[in-house]
């Protein structure tokens, strides 16, 4: 595991999973987010976000968490060794999601792109996520698994499974 790529609808821990397997693996991290929208938090333009994301994924280690443009995800899949899908419940992203709102008055989310409003990053997950079903289907999957051949596909389905894959992650790799 040197390149790996983790994605999913919004909400789902793609974050909180990335981080804790760079803590692990020593692989510096990549939130899609931080490179997709400015301190202010507006969008960069596509060319800068196709620059930047292109000098990211040629580089020998990383874990991007994110989707970015569907050619840049698609781009990502082709040069990861390791796919890692967390595909939950639609009610656990959208319970996740309110509560990285909720405590957001509190403190403010770990890796918040910074200057960006998380009630404007909300309402846009809950958008998102309303419109996933047309786009996280098992048709992706299949094309995703047909474009992984040979390489490390996980596919995580439950919030037990995300805490199984950190704390059984070993040196050796993956054991779930």
């Amino acid at each position: 595991m040197k390149r790996i790529a983790v994605f999913g609808k919004p909400g789902g821990g793609k974050s909180t999973l990335s981080r804790d397997l760079s803590a692990r693996t020593g692989i510096k991290h990549f939130p899609l987010d931080l490179i997709e929208y400015k301190h202010n938090g507006e969008r960069v333009t596509p060319e800068e976000y196709s620059s930047k994301h292109a000098d990211l994924i040629d580089t020998e280690n990383w874990i991007v968490e994110g989707l970015g443009t569907l050619g840049s995800f698609w781009l990502r899949i082709d040069a990861a060794d390791t796919l890692i899908y967390i595909d939950l419940p639609y009610y656990v992203h959208y319970w996740w999601i309110t509560k990285r709102l909720l405590k957001s008055f509190f403190v403010k989310p770990e890796g918040w792109p910074e200057g960006s409003s998380v009630l404007k990053g909300t309402l846009a997950s809950w958008k998102y996520l309303r419109l996933s079903p047309k786009f996280w289907t098992p048709e992706l999957f299949s094309k995703i698994q047909l474009r992984g051949k040979g390489k490390v596909i996980i596919r995580i389905t439950s919030a037990k499974e995300i805490d199984d894959f950190i704390n059984n992650f070993g040196d050796t790799g993956v054991r779930i």
